[in-house]
C-alpha cells in the first residue's frame, strides 16, 4: 500500500485475516527480501493493515483511501510504576505464604495410604517366580476357558442337529422314523 522512506516503514494490506497473520509471521524475511531486491529501500518495519476488500476496477482502486493501520506504528511506551507500587509488589513477594494444610489431616492422608497399600499387597500379593518352561496360571486358566468353549459349541451342535432332525420327521442319526414314514405315504396316496 505505501512505503514511507524516512522511517522504512512498509504498509502491506492483505486479502483476508489469515494472510495478516502470515505477513507478521514472516515479517523479518520480508524486510530482508525487501532489502535485498531494492537497493537502497532500507525497510525496517513492516506494517500490517486491516485486511481491504478486493476491488475489480484498479481505477476505483486507485482513487479510494489508503486503509487506515489497525495496529499504530509508534511502540507504547511503558511508564515506570509509582514507587508505593513496587513496594508493595515487593513486599507480597517476601511475605511468607501461610500453609493452607492442616498437619492433622496430612498424617491422617498418610496413614491412610500406608494402611491401603497393606491391604493391597494383602489381597495381591506378589506371585512366587514361575521358571520359563512352567505354564503360568493364567495360561492354564485361557486353555480351560478354550476347552470349555469347545465342549458348549460341540453340545450346541448335537442339539441344532437333533431339532432340526425331528422337525424334518428324521431321528438323529437320520433314520426315518415309522409314523413319519407312514404320515408320507398317506399323503402320497390322498
Amino acid at each position: 500500500m505505501g512505503f514511507d522512506a524516512d522511517t522504512g516503514r512498509l504498509d502491506v494490506a492483505p486479502g483476508a485475516p489469515a494472510y495478516g497473520t502470515q505477513l507478521r509471521w514472516k515479517a523479518p524475511k520480508l524486510i530482508a527480501a525487501a532489502n535485498e531486491k531494492v537497493s537502497g529501500a532500507n525497510v525496517r518495519t513492516l506494517n500490517v493493515l486491516a485486511p481491504a476488500p478486493a476491488r475489480a476496477d484498479p481505477a476505483a482502486a486507485a482513487a479510494a483511501p489508503a486503509p487506515q493501520p489497525a495496529v499504530p506504528a509508534v511502540p507504547v511506551e511503558r511508564r515506570t510504576p509509582p514507587e508505593g507500587y513496587r513496594r508493595a509488589i515487593e513486599a507480597h513477594r517476601q511475605a511468607a505464604r501461610p500453609s493452607l494444610v492442616d498437619p492433622a489431616i496430612t498424617e491422617a492422608v498418610e496413614r491412610q495410604t500406608a494402611a491401603m497399600r497393606a491391604l493391597s499387597r494383602r489381597a495381591f500379593p506378589e506371585p512366587d517366580v514361575v521358571p520359563d518352561d512352567v505354564t503360568a496360571r493364567i495360561e492354564q486358566a485361557r486353555l480351560e476357558r478354550r476347552r470349555q468353549a469347545v465342549a458348549t459349541e460341540t453340545a450346541a451342535l448335537r442339539r441344532a442337529r437333533a431339532e432340526r432332525a425331528a422337525r424334518e420327521g428324521q431321528t438323529a442319526d437320520g433314520v426315518i422314523g415309522r409314523a413319519a414314514k407312514a404320515s408320507q405315504m398317506g399323503r402320497r396316496t390322498a
